[in-house]
């Protein structure tokens, strides 16, 4: 079985309210280290099979279609990965 994982992440020019509650908690917790979070979202489309270049690619228009809003987010990853 194969493993597709699509990253998707708000573009700059979109607020991002949870990274930044997330920003402001981290130094409080003791990680003054990291100085802002952007919050995206990840998906894992599992497949029968070897992951085939096809299958990215059809991976790839279903995460532009379907996983993630044109108008809002940037599909930044789509890849294989071990099973």
């Amino acid at each position: 079985m194969g493993r597709v994982v699509v990253d998707v992440m708000p573009k700059p020019e979109i607020l991002d309210p949870q990274g930044k509650a997330v920003a402001g908690a981290l130094p409080r917790l003791g990680f003054a280290q990291f100085t802002s979070v952007r919050q995206g979202k990840r998906f894992e489309l599992e497949v029968e099979g070897e992951v085939t270049p096809e299958i990215l690619a059809a991976a790839q228009d279903a995460a532009e279609t379907v996983l993630s809003n044109p108008v809002i987010e940037d599909v930044v990853r789509v890849s294989a990965v071990g099973a």
